[in-house]
């Protein structure tokens, strides 16, 4: 009884290597985030991006995901570490959803476009499709700010012909049980429907992208 087990294991440990090795053939979606992203206080596993790849397989599409959201990052950090990524990953797709923290810290506007924008572009010139994922922030901050800082996503969008997913927060911020107790981060309840946000706009292109 025991080394059928074993075998049986064995067997299993295969199957879930060809797997793996098969996934790391497959284009590689980069998701570029901050804590939205990451997860925060959250199971890794429980974050949208780890829903993505199971959405991923459940519909037939040959991807990998790769998340490289951190807590806390700004578009600048990002801007310093995306060159690195790009090389490493080569992603047939980078969905940004950044600029979040630029905001609530108050940056320059002009700042974190340009970040946004050389963000965009240096993924676009690595021949990936670039998802940018819109981020709105608290009408505390001001009505002249958050409108400005809002409308750059759609500005550097349509400037530099990346795809956008308007209002990332949608059907989660200020909802019930969307949210954590900071009322800043969402809950696992919200994870699908930040997918379901970004599914949106990401799934119209897998397709084309799929070798």
């Amino acid at each position: 009884m025991r080394s059928i087990v074993v075998k049986a294991t064995f067997i299993l440990w295969v199957l879930g290597a060809s797997v793996s090795m098969a996934d790391e053939d497959a284009p590689a979606i980069l998701v570029l985030g901050d804590s939205l992203s990451a997860g925060y206080g959250l199971e890794l596993s429980q974050a949208w991006p780890s829903l993505l790849e199971q959405r991923l397989s459940d519909n037939g599409h040959r991807y990998r995901v790769q998340n490289a959201s951190i807590t806390g990052e700004t578009t600048q950090g990002a801007v310093t570490r995306l060159p690195g990524l790009l090389q490493r990953h080569r992603p047939a797709v980078v969905i940004i959803e950044l600029g979040g923290n630029d905001g609530l810290r108050g940056f320059p506007l002009e700042t974190t476009r340009a970040n946004l924008a050389g963000l965009v572009e240096l993924a676009t010139a690595s021949g990936a499709t670039v998802v940018l994922a819109e981020i709105l922030l608290p009408p505390n901050y001001g009505a002249a700010y958050t409108e400005r800082f809002q409308a750059l996503y759609g500005e550097v969008a349509e400037q530099h012909q990346a795809l956008l997913v308007p209002y990332f927060m949608r059907g989660v911020a200020l909802v019930e049980g969307m949210m954590q107790d900071d009322g800043v981060h969402p809950t696992a309840a919200g994870q699908p429907v930040l997918l379901d946000n970004v599914w949106a706009v990401l799934e119209p292109v897998l397709k084309g992208g799929e070798g």
